[in-house]
């Protein structure tokens, strides 16, 4: 019965209790008996039948009719209205029945009018929230133990029907009421106000009206479930177009629940790579910055060539999101939509004039939903590398400073670990010989030696430590800045150089061995030490160093003197804790065994 009760139209939903209503009052004429109680409920049947059908002439002459608390309402009337006709039909009787029964009409009677009072309230309210221009925060009786729901009904219905600025305080006040609690989100949900908040976002009625509805989905959307509720509701699609084609204020709404809805759910994370979220990210994120075009600088390039690499790029800008990506020694332009129209065109000037703290809020939020949008994605990732999203943010890596540079720095680390377990991303964006991955690899390296907060040099650290398998043994500019940060007095980061020179040294990087002589070269080996004195992580990881090193230098000098083969019999219980090191930490100790105590001294050493 439930399915077949979803599929009634609301006209539908209406004529029962409207048929049941001229029941109740035919019956209540030709009573027998309670004349008088039988006018009064004849009244206020009456009077809700009129009001019934106000329903249905308001539901099939407004557009987008909000009809959640309505059929919530009518089903109520509806049981009230049955009872009420349940009565009538008792007091028609006569003769002994009558003398039975009027032993508890005027109760029931009274049980009854009261109900039906309550059905007149509701539907009072149901219809003045339909017919006002603005939210109605009276509390109908039908909402008397919940009043969040009355609200949650007005709002929505000023929303979805209202004049644009009662629509928008409307979705201000759902904002409000979800940022309160979990328990309104479900109700919010529950009772529809997803569509008519993302209808709100996509018409782009007013910056204001946009950004707040962005902001109550913000507020919404705050576990997986519901954030796929927004998704279901075609909620990306219509957050894309709308990063393509708003001012900036709006954007900045927008950008941040897109990085909710990513770091929330996976599946929203793989919807927005559909879309194609990361371009108009990635050319927001680079406005105001100068891109070089990398094949300018690839080699010897001829005027022809020169010539026809900007035909291609003025082709390839035509169908472009604004603010493309594909310029040319010049700053992003913001003309063109996706579909080639220049939509986009009308918020440039006010792009142009819009305050430096906008824009920048703008850049660090497109910089951490592109963080959160490539975290464990392939596909987002992959979309950031084939765009010049890789120079971009090394770009600001390199000028910017704060939350902006660390998000950036952020993106290129989730980016990176994608690639270490993908080597066909590996070697299309990270290949040594390319300028956007040369780019970036320059200001890692120059957070790791220069910068001094933590944060910041643990991402570079773990950046490089992802990209491991891709340095050739020759690349020993890259092992230096690590070491250096072995002997960090922060011990988080000392912990993640080792954890990234491992990747360098594991049996399982082709290059091991020289990378472990550069280690050895580069004087790693005393603070290594002083990290296996430290506990917990610091020490596990340093152990494991220390393990891949006895396997392929054992027999270096710097080793023996440090007295490795100690500090790795002092680490033993460290390394019961790791499951890397159950098989690998024996051959350390018996390798370190054979060469420290010279039991093949025909071997030539490796001395530095």
């Amino acid at each position: 019965m439930a399915a077949v009760d979803e599929e009634k139209t609301l006209q539908e939903e209406l004529s029962l209790p409207i048929l049941l209503a001229d029941r109740v009052i035919k019956s209540a004429q030709e009573a027998e008996s309670s004349k008088q109680d039988c006018s009064e409920l004849a009244k206020q049947v009456d009077r809700l039948s009129q009001m019934l059908r106000s329903a249905v002439r308001i539901s099939s002459t407004t557009q987008s009719f909000y009809e959640k608390p309505i059929r919530r309402i009518v089903a109520d009337v509806t049981k009230n209205l049955d009872r009420a006709l349940t009565l009538v039909r008792k007091v028609k009787h006569s003769g002994v029945l009558r003398q039975v029964f009027s032993i508890t009409t005027t109760a029931d009677f009274r049980k009854v009018s009261n109900l039906l009072e309550s059905s007149i309230g509701d539907m009072k309210w149901v219809l003045s929230i339909f017919d006002a221009d603005g939210a109605n925060l009276s509390l109908p009786p039908i909402a008397s133990n919940d009043p969040i729901l009355s609200w949650v009904w007005s709002s929505i219905a000023t929303v979805q029907m209202g004049q644009l600025k009662a629509r928008v305080d409307a979705a201000n006040e759902l904002a409000s009421l979800a940022r309160d609690n979990d328990r309104n989100k479900k109700i919010i949900v529950d009772e529809g106000g997803v569509t008519p908040l993302l209808k709100l976002l996509k018409e782009g009625s007013s910056p204001e009206a946009q950004i707040a509805a962005a902001n109550a989905l913000f507020n919404i959307a705050t576990d997986r479930e519901r954030v796929r509720f927004v998704a279901d509701a075609l909620g990306v699609p219509t957050m894309v177009q709308v990063l393509g084609d708003s001012p900036m204020r709006v954007q900045l709404s927008v950008v941040k629940l897109v990085a909710s809805m990513a770091e929330l759910d996976s599946d929203a994370q793989e919807e927005f790579a559909r879309e194609n979220v990361t371009r108009p990210l990635v050319s927001l994120l680079a406005i105001d910055t100068v891109l070089d075009d990398p094949k300018l600088h690839s080699g010897k390039t001829s005027i022809h060539s020169i010539v026809q690499i900007n035909k291609e790029l003025v082709g390839k800008s035509r169908n472009s999101y604004p603010n493309s990506t594909l310029t040319s020694n010049a700053s992003f332009s913001s003309s063109h939509h996706s579909d080639g129209s220049s939509r986009g065109g009308h918020h440039r000037k006010e792009r142009e004039v819009e305050s430096p703290d906008v824009k920048l809020k703008l850049k660090v939020g497109c910089a951490e939903a592109l963080w959160k949008l490539c975290k464990e994605s392939l596909t987002n990732s992959r979309k950031v590398t084939e765009t010049k999203g890789l120079i971009c943010l090394a770009k600001i890596i390199e000028k910017e400073e704060g939350e902006l540079q660390l998000n950036c720095l952020l993106t290129v680390m989730e980016i990176a670990a994608v690639a270490e377990s993908n080597p066909d991303l590996r070697r299309a964006a990270f290949k040594t010989n390319s300028p956007a991955a040369k780019a970036v690899l320059d200001q890692l390296l120059r957070v790791i030696q220069e910068e001094s907060s933590p944060a910041l040099q643990i991402s570079a650290i773990t950046s490089i430590g992802c990209l491991a398998r891709t340095f050739p043994a020759r690349e020993t500019r890259i092992v230096g800045p690590l070491v250096s940060r072995l002997g960090d007095g922060n011990v988080d980061v000392a912990t993640e150089a080792a954890i990234a020179l491992s990747k360098f040294v594991s049996p399982e990087n082709f290059n091991c061995v020289e990378h472990s002589k550069a280690i050895i070269e580069f004087d790693g080996v005393p603070p290594l030490m002083r990290l296996l004195r430290t506990d917990g992580r610091a020490q596990i990881q340093g152990t494991k160093l220390l393990c891949y090193l006895a396997l392929h230098v054992g027999n270096s000098k710097a080793l023996e003197q440090a007295r490795a083969l100690n500090a790795l019999e002092g680490a033993r219980s460290a390394a019961a804790q790791d499951p890397d090191l159950r098989e690998v930490f024996p051959k350390a100790i018996h390798h370190l065994a054979l060469y420290q105590a010279g039991a093949h001294p025909h071997r030539q050493s490796y001395a530095p």
